[in-house]
């Protein structure tokens, strides 16, 4: 695992032992509170080991990357033209696959380039974020109280970030070391996602999309992974036994495998 500098953005990079075994490499893009260290524990390195060059990026105001005490001030449009960066210093157009926000940032992007595929990965649907906001508000109050405390710079408990992440069993080492590496988001990147700058799928490139959720995922629920899908025209599949964080899940495997044995159907 190498940590680089695309200019003032913190990108990881895991690289195939030998040869990569494909020539377009992925480029994962997190959600919103966390940093491109979300894919480092497992994502990366089973990407690299499967032939695939792999980089995941700190969004600006998030992990090492540029702008941290600027970060209430960017938007998704600043997300996005982060994306378009690393992509011009990459050696290829890689796939992109992006996380919950992350989602939200390769949609956008898709208005302004095209990509050999994407893959949607429990993703803030093309609607925005206000359904979710009112599911939680009804089902999960304490949940949306913990991440609006995060949002304004406040420490909730961390029983807090195992309800939005995790439904299988995650050991309190691992949460807290989870825990301490989380932030806050940009309230201005937020209310992009809840109503201001909600991708438009007319003016979208529409390369092969792989659209996936989780079965408990509080926070972007199943039957908005299937809106955003229907949106697209493509089938929703839905991880049974998964919380929202799956990359970070006891049986993250499971979504590794589905988007490995997808990649090659839809790449060289």
């Amino acid at each position: 695992m190498n940590a680089n500098r695309f200019g003032d953005l913190e990108v990881l990079a895991c690289s195939p032992s030998g040869k990569p075994a494909f020539a377009t490499p992925l480029l994962f893009i997190h959600g919103a509170y966390t940093g491109a260290w979300c894919w480092a524990e497992h994502f990366l390195p089973y990407f690299a080991d499967a032939g695939y060059t792999s980089y995941a990026v700190s969004l600006s105001g998030h992990g090492g990357s540029r702008r941290r005490s600027a970060l209430d001030t960017l938007s998704i449009d600043d997300y996005v033209r982060d994306v378009a960066d690393v992509v011009a210093r990459l050696p290829a157009t890689p796939v992109l696959i992006g996380h919950s926000m992350g989602g939200m940032v390769v949609q956008k992007y898709l208005e302004r380039a095209g990509v050999p595929a994407a893959v949607l990965l429990c993703s803030v649907p093309p609607q925005g974020l206000m359904g979710s906001a009112i599911g939680l508000m009804f089902n999960k109050p304490n949940l949306i109280h913990d991440l609006n405390s995060m949002l304004n710079g406040g420490h909730p408990e961390p029983q807090g970030l195992r309800e939005a992440l995790f439904h299988q069993p995650v050991d309190d080492a691992a949460l807290m070391r989870y825990y301490r590496q989380c932030q806050p988001e940009s309230h201005r990147a937020i209310w992009d996602m809840t109503l201001f700058n909600l991708p438009q799928p007319a003016r979208m490139h529409r390369p092969p999309m792989l659209i996936l959720g989780a079965e408990h995922d509080h926070l972007i629920p199943p039957a908005q992974v299937s809106m955003t899908a229907a949106l697209y025209g493509e089938p929703a599949h839905i991880f049974p036994n998964l919380g929202h964080g799956v990359m970070l899940e006891r049986d993250w495997r499971t979504v590794a495998d589905h988007i490995a044995a997808w990649l090659p159907t839809q790449i060289v």
